[in-house]
């Protein structure tokens, strides 16, 4: 995991407590909290190192309470790898710490679920008929969800709105380039990507086409391991990554190995600190975002205008984590009639944080706050967010606050300015 070849508490000595990251990461911004920051965090870090603290509950809380959004990593002057620090110590907890049994309980559900497309698609049908059914604005209205137990109230609360006939939607193995063929790149389809936002695979299919690449869709693909290596379950991330990389077989020609999900990139890209070997450090060579690849690529195919008001929200793991800011504004650029804006305070966290709305639902609905007020400051027509989890977060928070507004992948924006 650590790339730099330092040790752990090396990149805890790098920290010389400035302040930089207090008014760039969300739960200090929330409560004031030194030991809810990422210096505070790191003081903590740096006494179970030491020996002088213990991994007692509360300890266990403050790491808890991290959304591990990353901010403080570009915000700091002085380079600290908060990053590989957070998670060194989250594999420290789950490896150690002593939970509360519904706490277990919750966690072991929520990863006996999520990273397994099979699973989730078991769940969604019965979604889909829910919301075809009327029954899901009648339970919203009458207030029935607050019976449920919280875990699943929070997921009827974040579900998006399902179609049976998209779950049985199968992306093609091999679609071509129309027209003059640029090169040939393969597409990882995520979990919940998935089966949670078909569509948006589908578009990522359809504009590299449009672009002029061969599209290649590996069979049976899996979780990338991100949700896992997010909250410290390094060995099972790990074994999600070894079989992601076995599913891709001979990629080597190709031009890249394209994500279109912010969290499942930035973890990809660290396949070569989660995994040894060769063909794990080749595989995340090859990685691109997709608005990341388009960009650099530029544009060939015609876009017709599309005349919306489009505000861009930064997603966490692509602009704190893979420095990926200004590529998809670009590419949403380029569709005449559109008009970008910007979100105040735009590169905060939502509050998605890939299970962490899950876990920690209190202040992630705190933190959703205030990204849905400075959503609905701009009077955008549409929501552009490059990761499914804060698409279902920022869009939950607008639906119960009777403001829907239709939210959008870029890649979804672009291509219907193609089509």
């Amino acid at each position: 995991m650590n790339v730099e070849q330092r040790s752990e508490r090396e990149l805890i000595d790098d920290c010389v407590h400035c302040g930089f990251c207090l008014p760039a990461c969300p739960t200090y911004v929330s409560w004031g909290l030194e030991m809810d920051s990422p210096r505070g965090r790191i003081d903590l870090m740096k006494g179970l190192d030491e020996g002088s603290l213990g991994l007692d509950p509360t300890v266990v809380e403050h790491f808890d309470a991290c959304l591990g959004c990353m901010a403080c990593v570009t915000a700091c002057p002085s380079g600290v790898r908060y990053d590989l620090l957070i998670e060194a110590t989250r594999a420290k907890v789950e490896a150690h710490a002593t939970r509360a049994p519904g706490d277990r309980l919750l966690r072991s559900l929520l990863f006996t679920l999520l990273p397994y497309p099979r699973r989730l698609r078991a769940l969604a049908i019965p979604l889909a008929f829910y919301a075809d059914s009327g029954l899901r604005p009648l339970v919203r209205r009458s207030g029935l969800r607050r019976l449920l137990p919280p875990v699943f109230a929070q997921f009827e609360r974040l579900s998006p709105v399902l179609c049976v006939g998209d779950l049985r939607a199968v992306l093609p193995p091999f679609t071509p380039a129309h027209g003059t063929k640029r090169g040939t790149v393969m597409l990882v389809t995520g979990c919940v990507q998935q089966i949670f936002f078909p569509n948006v695979n589908a578009a990522t299919v359809r504009v590299l086409a449009a672009e002029g690449y061969d599209v290649i869709v590996p069979r049976a693909q899996g979780c990338c391991g991100a949700l896992s290596l997010h909250v410290g379950r390094a060995r099972e991330a790990a074994a999600f990554a070894e079989s992601l990389v076995g599913r891709f077989g001979a990629f080597d020609e190709v031009d890249a190995i394209l994500v279109n999900a912010a969290g499942c990139g930035s973890t990809i890209k660290q396949y070569a600190e989660l995994l040894a070997g060769p063909p794990a450090a080749a595989f995340a060579h090859k990685v691109r975002d997709v608005t990341e690849f388009l960009a650099q690529a530029g544009a060939v195919a015609p876009r017709r205008p599309l005349a919306l008001r489009v505000a861009y929200h930064d997603a966490c793991h692509l602009a704190h984590a893979q420095r990926i800011r200004e590529q998809p504004r670009a590419l949403l650029r380029t569709i005449p009639a559109l008009e970008l804006l910007e979100i105040p305070s735009g590169d905060q966290c939502c509050g998605s944080a890939g299970v962490y709305n899950l876990l920690e639902p209190h202040s992630a609905a705190e933190i959703g706050a205030r990204k849905a007020d400075n959503v609905l400051s701009v009077g955008a027509d549409v929501l552009a967010s490059a990761n499914p989890g804060c698409t279902l977060q920022i869009s939950a928070i607008l639906e119960e606050r009777g403001h829907p507004l239709l939210a959008a992948h870029p890649i979804e924006i672009l291509d219907a300015a193609l089509r």
